[in-house]
């Protein structure tokens, strides 16, 4: 997948001379011991990583981490002290003030916690502002702006005024005002987090279906991880100016690491984060027959798959036990399940209500595994670590 954002060895020190806290910083100094030291905020220690194109990638931990400063260091509303920020492969901490303007306008857009609206501007106006800044002829930047309200649900509210509408709307006039410049990036730095649970639930779920149409590359700050794990691709979490984890949302659950970011997935329902694929075990040749191969032994069932791996029937655990014994396969039954690998597992058990079996196959119709109700609870429950998925990543303090 291509890298469209890439931050390399990103620092950021507040002090008019950093060059001592960086000094010490790379000896190994941590945050705390350079306050003590120099009486320096490090807001960023060492930040390295990769924001594929089209990903939700998810930056979260607790206040004073560093989350807010790493998202306006990527903009530079904060000045980054060391490293790069590669846009599509453009190192933009270079930049003089028209080239950055220019990646501001065109680039990288920023959704804030507050709204930050022009309460005297009706909400077209507030929505069409980033193009009249860019020169956009009227016309075209009013049809882009009316255009925009109708995605985010506010079609109807374009000439009213922000103290008209509630906190929810005003945030999607934000969100409007954002996507309306077609940049490719959009930060979001605790855009929801001002909002009431049900209004933010809502914006969430309609931040995941403007991402299926959109297929934009979001940045999102966060404390709350379960807002992470409903709307990241991947998290990388913070702590004290540096990435203390990253990875997939299943990978950061099953193995935090550290009782920093344990201490983050405590409270989670596995049962809505983990899917078939986490739980299922995988398609094995149980014996071959003139019928086909029967595989994936699972809640004492089995499958029988075609020469291209596609389900034929299942045979249930006397027929099976008869099977392995030499006494020949009897009838095939059609009583069974098929899921996606990526069906949540409360999905999956719903489907096991009746206790049929559960074959998850491939979008093309391919078994690849198996599920039986032992499965699905022993992965619900499983607190064990298991071994680190590619691209994961446990960054030592």
């Amino acid at each position: 997948m291509t890298e469209r954002l890439e931050i390399k060895d990103l620092y950021k020190v507040f002090s008019s001379t950093p060059a001592p806290a960086l000094e010490m910083l790379a000896r190994g100094c941590g945050k705390s011991e350079v306050f003590e030291k120099l009486g320096v905020v490090v807001g960023l220690n060492n930040v390295s990583l990769s924001v594929p194109q089209g990903a939700v990638y998810m930056i979260m931990g607790l206040s004073g981490s560093g989350k807010s400063t790493f998202a306006r260091c990527i903009n530079r509303l904060n000045e980054p002290t060391a490293g790069q920020v590669l846009l599509d492969g453009r190192d933009i901490v270079p930049l003089g003030e028209a080239e950055l303007r220019e990646v501001r306008r065109t680039r990288i857009s920023m959704v804030f916690q507050h709204f930050a609206l022009l309460p005297n501007k009706r909400v077209i106006d507030n929505v069409e502002f980033g193009l009249k800044l860019r020169g956009v002829p009227a016309a075209e930047r009013r049809r882009r702006a009316e255009e925009v309200l109708t995605v985010v649900g506010l079609g109807r509210w374009g000439y009213h005024f922000p103290h008209e509408l509630s906190g929810g709307m005003r945030q999607r006039v934000g969100l409007a005002r954002a996507l309306a410049t077609d940049a490719d990036i959009l930060i979001m730095d605790e855009a929801f987090s001002a909002l009431d649970p049900l209004i933010r639930t809502e914006m969430q779920d309609e931040l995941l279906r403007l991402q299926r149409t959109l297929n934009k590359t979001i940045l999102f700050i966060t404390h709350d991880f379960q807002e992470a794990l409903k709307l990241g691709t991947r998290i990388a979490i913070m702590s004290e100016g540096e990435l203390v984890r990253e990875g997939t949302p299943q990978s950061i659950v099953l193995e935090p690491g550290s009782d920093y970011v344990a201490a983050f997935t405590r409270e989670i329902d596995r049962s809505r984060l983990f899917d078939a694929r986490l739980a299922m075990r995988p398609a094995e040749t149980i014996l071959q027959s003139e019928q086909g191969t029967l595989v994936s032994e699972a809640g004492g069932c089995g499958f029988m798959v075609d020469g291209s791996g596609k389900v034929l029937g299942v045979l249930n655990a006397s027929d099976l036990g008869r099977a392995r014994a030499g006494g020949g396969i009897g009838p095939l039954s059609s009583d069974y399940v098929s899921v996606r690998p990526g069906a949540k597992l409360i999905e999956v058990a719903r489907s096991y209500r009746d206790g049929r079996p559960i074959a998850v196959v491939d979008d093309d119709g391919r078994l690849i595994g198996s599920l039986g109700v032992d499965d699905i609870l022993a992965r619900i429950a499983s607190t064990a670590p298991r071994a680190q998925a590619a691209g994961e990543r446990h960054v030592q303090g």
